[in-house]
């Protein structure tokens, strides 16, 4: 695809960053993580292209985030077994990774095997792990962190549930993990990917993302560290959130 048409694709996104920070990390352009959820009805393949062709167009370097196999811990929660729920994550994350991995490809990238990143490759990154296991010490040793992590895992059970429905505790718990194993990459991906800055692309972040980059949790992400809702601009577009500054 030319710059041209990858142009006209940018120009139909409509991208609302989490603060005023992130704002300067989008402008300026380094690096782009999109967050591809392998249940998630919303990542199409043409839409998953439509995100790549924006990315490819907007920033220097581009690549995707597919959370395959923690999506096994989302599955225990909603009552499979930890076999049948390791089984669908596998099957259902290579399935995501496939229409990634050929949209980038359709795109002219290269090296779009290379490009996503599921727990394979970052189960061996050595900045990623050091983040994880940060994450999941500080679960344990503290409250205030605990409540957050497991607000954000509640929030996401709440939409696979029954309309009405709220997860229970001992639900939470099991999924919460699969938050733990994403966290690493709203705050330093930077140092995941060896870029001086990256912005992570998403269309509906939980409140706690929101609060997280207005510096409202007491910690905050790392210095190159962006955020940013993109969806399709159009009368079908997700409405983004008010910039927080």
């Amino acid at each position: 695809m030319s710059s041209d048409q990858h142009q006209c694709r940018a120009d139909r996104m409509r991208v609302t960053p989490l603060s005023s920070r992130c704002a300067d990390v989008v402008e300026r352009a380094e690096h782009a993580c999109f967050g591809i959820s392998p249940f998630n009805g919303y990542f199409s393949t043409a839409r998953i292209r439509e995100l790549a062709a924006w990315g490819l167009a907007r920033f220097e370097r581009v690549d995707f985030f597919v959370p395959d196999m923690p999506s096994a811990f989302t599955l225990e929660a909603l009552g499979y077994s930890p076999e049948r729920a390791a089984w669908k994550a596998r099957r259902q994350g290579q399935y995501t990774r496939n229409k990634a991995v050929t949209a980038l490809r359709s795109l002219g990238v290269a090296d779009a095997s290379a490009r996503v990143l599921g727990w394979a490759e970052l189960e061996s990154n050595a900045a990623f792990v050091r983040l994880h296991e940060d994450g999941l010490r500080r679960y344990d040793e503290d409250p205030g962190f605990r409540d957050v992590c497991r607000e954000a895992t509640g929030w996401v059970l709440a939409g696979k549930l029954a309309e009405g429905q709220a997860p229970e505790a001992e639900q939470v718990e099991r999924a919460v993990r699969y938050f733990l194993a994403e966290l690493p990459l709203f705050l330093d991906t930077p140092s995941i990917v060896g870029a001086g800055v990256s912005v992570f692309c998403y269309h509906r972040p939980p409140e706690v993302l929101r609060r997280l980059y207005a510096g409202e949790l007491g910690w905050r992400p790392a210095a190159g560290q962006g955020f940013a809702v993109v969806v399709p601009a159009g009368p079908d577009s997700v409405r983004p959130p008010v910039v927080s500054r």
